[in-house]
């Protein structure tokens, strides 16, 4: 098992190198610390501890403080623990390079509060009949149903009932990660997840463990960009390059070419 800690930033579009727009959410991959080491002889099974998001000192209580000193790192924020993961020191930084395109992940988070919500709402009930009577006074068409058998004479617990909907741990199971970048400190996982923007969220290692999924190869737009510029400057100097080449291979032939006419055009100047 492994797994890391990030802060949901939002949902955008990305594309891949045939042209289809892939929906993403872009997840914050701050700095993971392993502030403890849990093993099977000391504690009963293996996990770590990881812990992530700058806290000021002055808000953290003095047993938290010398808890993450152990791990010569400062307070945090959001503390996960990621069970059976092992191969880390006290101490020891989690990078997001442990997942890679095309893995499949389960993403668990504070789905968004919506307050207090009907049965229609929160339960996904259908609505009373609005002819015949229905409709207001005696026969609302969003009322609550039957709550069970008269003699029963009380409602039983697990009836579906109005009351607070959203703002409970929720996981989405089997996502797949379009692309890890390392550099700027990024997870992008495709579709949407639990929590709204700025949240906290954990990723770790699908638990059905599902064969994972090709990589996918995104289009580098940078890159296009670049190519069509040397297609329009191949022009030019009248020689034939295509976009299935590479960056280099396309600059070295319109140098070669662009050599080749400042020959010609010195040898021209010679015999005048």
């Amino acid at each position: 098992m492994k797994g890391i800690l990030g802060k949901k930033v939002g949902m955008t579009q990305i594309y891949s190198d045939h042209g289809y727009s892939i929906p993403v959410t872009v997840i914050e991959i701050e700095k993971n610390i392993v502030t403890k080491v849990l093993t099977k002889e000391k504690n009963g099974y293996d996990a770590l501890q990881l812990s992530t998001n700058d806290k000021k000192e002055k808000n953290t209580s003095k047993a938290l403080i010398n808890h993450f000193k152990k791990a010569g790192t400062t307070p945090k924020r959001f503390v996960k623990e990621i069970r059976d993961m092992v191969g880390y020191e006290l101490g020891q930084e989690v990078k997001p390079s442990i997942f890679k395109s095309g893995e499949l992940v389960d993403v668990t988070g504070i789905s968004k509060g919506k307050g207090f919500a009907g049965t229609i709402k929160r339960w996904n009930q259908h609505i009373g009949p609005k002819s015949h009577g229905g409709g207001g006074g005696s026969k609302p068409i969003r009322q609550t149903g039957s709550l069970g058998d008269i003699s029963g004479n009380k409602v039983f617990k697990g009836m579906t009932m109005p009351g607070h909907l959203g703002h409970e741990q929720t996981t989405v199971q089997n996502l797949v990660i379009v692309d890890v970048n390392v550099r700027e400190n990024y997870i992008l996982v495709k579709g949407s997840i639990p929590g709204a923007n700025n949240s906290f969220v954990v990723i770790k290692q699908a638990v059905k463990q599902l064969p994972n999924k090709a990589a996918i190869k995104l289009v580098n737009f940078k890159e296009e960009i670049e190519k069509n510029e040397l297609l329009e400057e191949s022009k030019k100097y009248g020689v034939e390059i295509n976009a299935d080449m590479s960056i280099e291979e396309m600059r070295e032939i319109i140098e070669q070419a662009q050599k080749a006419k400042e020959k010609e055009e010195q040898k021209e100047d010679g015999g005048k």
